[in-house]
Parts: structure tokens; C-alpha cells; sequence
């Protein structure tokens, strides 16, 4: 992932000297346990913490010549060591290292994922309760509905977050998983005592029952889940860019002072970084699909998954925890446009409390189709005088309808159109899902 799309922390899990320290770690607590087991013998593992170390430049020209990552990393490693290098790797194959060095890494992103997500679901919570009553017009295809409130926006958005924050915690569980059983995972050169503590020591469980490698699945769910949070991030984003577009402009982001919108024209104020976090979102998607391709492999092992992870890994887990920031930063400063938001609940003159009326009329005794026929049929006229400088309204021409009158009065339509009617059930929403 290029440093524009990256947060130092998270880019430094995926470095290669981190990968390196983890592959390190692995291999001095495997000889940590072993020594405990009395398997090599005592103070060895002191020596090889004393001495141990690497150079990443060397270990890559090394590579050059073996065409093998650990084999490069151990000769390396090695000519720190001396003597007592000799027990490192011991009974151990190049997957015992790279996959649990792998689930080091993903359980590291988790939690700086995880972090983030919390942040987020705190800003959304903050404007959730700011904007709690603030009536906004509710839409349906793109067309005006029924009133929500600008509040509920947010709120739908945390209760989607949190199902996030809930998924993405079972899925780190899923992929904290250590696999040190040598071969084609029958332990049969090394010990199962061996990996339940580096096991422990990291912080991770062993395999149940592992070939060669991690089984893929575990991956495939945990991206799988990412790839959940990328679409509840783009839903989010797309929402500001829609709320932003001129003929609307309920919300717009913020527009920090030196900031240009346009080379051509002076006046733009875009929504770049909702666009940004859309186009994220689909390459997060796209890339994580490859995680479900990974799960066939041949036998007990191939490497045809080894590649595509190098890649896939580091940069969704970069892409997700850089899109969480820049999306809490967008939540966080949003511009919000109350006359706008007024202005657009009366753009079609009544006409959202079209089911209240037509509700009003059945509980008088018409029957539900002719009470929605009356209804439409004025509605539609008032369709006619959008746009215009009429003072024609929904109510005006239901006022006029001889069948409607014999029913409802003047008094009771003008009850009807009420809009702090939509608020009534809000809080009892709030309480469900704030549990305040």
C-alpha cells in the first residue's frame, strides 16, 4: 500500500524488519520451550537472545541466491549467533515460522482495527444525540419519503459499526491460531508441547488440526469481515456525497482554509474524501476476495496462496485502518445545513404526510383502497405545483376535495400535518440501541 493510504503504525506491523522480529521471536521461544523440555541444552536460549540478530539488506541478498525467504533469514541469523544457531529451527518447517508469523501480524491489525472502530462509533454516537430531533426528510429511490431525523442517520450507521466491532472480534479470534507441527503437521519431528508454548507466549492458540499450513478458511473469514467494514464505510460515505450534491446540500464536508476544490474552477467544494473512501472500499473488496481463492490448495500444501497473502494482507489491513481515521475525520467535522435540511422537508409542500392522511381517512371507516385513491388523486395534483411560486399545496388541494371533506375537517387535516409526530417513537429507537 503506496504511504498515501497509510498510517505509520499500521504499515510498521507489515514492514519487513517487524516480520523479521516476529520470525525472530517465534523461533527463540521454540527453542525456549524445547530447552524447558530438556531438548537442547540449558542456556542456550540465553545465548541465542544475547546474540541473535539480523540485517534486513543482508538477509535479501541472501534470498537472491537461495530463492528461499527463511532458509536466508537463518543463515543470517546465524552468523550472529555461532554455535548455538544450531538448534534453531530445530524440527520446524518454513510454515511453522510464516503462518504463525502471519496470525501475529493479522491479530496486531485486528487490534489497531478495533481501536479505530471504537473511535468511529464514538463520533457517530456524538452526533447521533446532536442531531436526535433535527426532522430531516427520509428518502426511497432517491425520491422524498417520509420524515426521519438527521440524528437517525448516525444511529443506523453505529448500529452497523458495532455489528462490525462484534464481527471483527470473533474473526481476530479466528485467525489467532500458532502452527508449529513440523512436515505436513503430524508433529512428528517436533513436539506439541513446543507449540502450545509459543503459543501461549504469543498469545495465540494452537491449530486444532493443521497440513503444512494454517488452514485458509480462518483467513477467508476474517477478510471476509473486512470486506463487510469497507461496505459499511463506503454505505457511510456515499451518504455524505449524496446529502452534499448542490440541489441538496444538507451536509457538506469540511473545508479546511488553503484547501482547493478545483483546478478549473474556484468556486468547487467536493466531497473528496467520501470518493476517496468509496474507492477504497471497492478495492478492499475486490482484494479480499482473493482470501475465499486461497482456501484450495493442493494436499497438505502449495504456495500458490503465499503470493497473493504478500500482498493481500498488508495492503486491505492498511487500506480498512486508513478509511476508519479519514471516515471518523468526516464524521467528526461534518458541516450540517439546518435551513437546508428545512428547506428540503417543505420542497414538495406536504406531500410526506400523504400516509398519515390516507391513515386518518380508513380509521374514519373508508375503505384502504378508496382512501389511498382520494389521497393519490391529490397528491398528484400538488406534483403539478412543485417547482412553482403556487401556494397550492398538499393540504390546499385536499382542503378542496368535496369527498375528502365529508370526512375530515379543516381542524383535523391541519392535526395531520404536524411534523413532530415523526418523533414520537425516536427515543424508544435511541434507548434500544444506546441502552440510555
Amino acid at each position: 500500500m503506496i504511504p498515501r493510504y497509510s498510517t505509520s503504525d499500521m504499515e510498521y506491523i507489515w514492514s519487513t524488519k517487524n516480520k523479521y522480529k516476529i520470525w525472530l521471536e517465534i523461533e527463540t521461544l521454540a527453542c525456549e520451550a524445547m530447552e524447558k523440555y530438556n531438548q537442547i541444552p540449558k542456556g542456550t536460549t540465553k545465548i541465542i537472545r544475547e546474540k541473535s540478530n539480523f540485517n534486513v539488506d543482508k538477509i535479501l541478498e541472501i534470498e537472491k541466491k537461495t530463492k528461499h525467504d527463511v532458509i536466508a533469514f537463518l543463515t543470517n541469523v546465524a552468523e550472529y549467533i555461532g554455535d548455538s544457531s544450531k538448534y534453531i529451527h530445530q524440527g520446524m518447517t518454513s510454515s511453522d515460522v510464516l503462518d504463525t508469523c502471519l496470525s501475529v501480524q493479522l491479530k496486531e491489525s485486528s487490534d489497531l482495527i478495533i481501536k479505530n472502530l471504537k473511535v468511529l462509533l464514538k463520533s457517530l454516537k456524538e452526533k447521533a444525540f446532536q442531531n436526535k430531533n433535527l426532522i430531516t426528510i427520509g428518502r426511497s429511490h432517491g425520491i422524498h419519503a417520509e420524515p426521519t431525523t438527521l440524528g437517525l442517520k448516525f444511529a443506523f450507521a453505529y448500529a452497523e459499526f458495532k455489528r462490525n466491532l462484534s464481527r471483527l472480534e470473533k474473526a481476530k479470534n479466528e485467525i489467532s491460531v500458532c502452527k508449529i507441527s513440523g512436515p505436513v503437521g503430524t508433529y512428528s519431528s517436533i513436539s506439541p508441547k513446543i507449540e502450545a508454548y509459543v503459543s501461549k507466549k504469543l498469545g495465540l492458540i494452537p491449530e486444532e488440526v493443521s497440513t503444512q499450513i494454517i488452514p485458509r478458511d480462518r483467513h477467508a473469514y476474517f477478510f471476509s469481515v473486512l470486506s463487510i467494514i469497507a461496505s459499511s464505510i463506503d454505505r457511510l460515505a456515499t451518504e455524505v456525497r449524496h446529502l452534499q450534491r448542490t440541489e441538496v446540500l444538507e451536509v457538506e464536508e469540511y473545508f479546511e482554509k488553503g484547501q482547493k476544490g478545483s483546478s478549473a474552477m474556484p468556486h468547487k467544494r467536493n466531497p473528496i474524501l467520501s470518493e476517496n473512501l468509496s474507492g477504497l472500499s471497492r478495492y478492499i473488496r475486490n482484494l479480499s476476495q482473493t482470501s475465499l481463492e486461497n482456501v484450495v490448495l493442493w494436499h497438505e500444501r502449495d504456495i500458490s496462496h503465499s503470493s497473493v497473502e504478500r500482498i493481500m494482507c498488508p495492503d486491505v489491513t492498511i487500506a480498512l485502518n486508513f478509511s476508519l481515521v479519514r471516515l471518523n475525520s468526516v464524521i467528526k467535522n461534518l458541516i450540517i445545513y439546518p435551513s437546508n435540511i428545512k428547506k428540503n422537508l417543505d420542497k414538495l409542500k406536504g406531500l410526506h404526510f400523504s400516509q398519515n392522511v390516507m391513515l386518518k381517512l380508513i380509521s374514519k371507516g373508508l375503505l384502504r383502497e378508496d382512501a389511498y385513491s382520494l389521497v393519490q388523486r391529490n397528491a398528484m395534483k400538488t406534483w403539478g405545483e412543485i417547482g412553482k411560486k403556487s401556494e397550492n399545496s398538499f393540504l390546499y388541494f385536499l382542503s378542496k376535495d368535496k369527498i375528502i371533506r365529508k370526512t375530515l375537517s379543516i381542524k383535523d387535516l391541519k392535526e395531520i400535518f404536524n411534523n413532530s409526530t415523526y418523533l414520537k417513537n425516536i427515543s424508544v429507537i435511541y434507548k434500544r440501541l444506546f441502552k440510555n
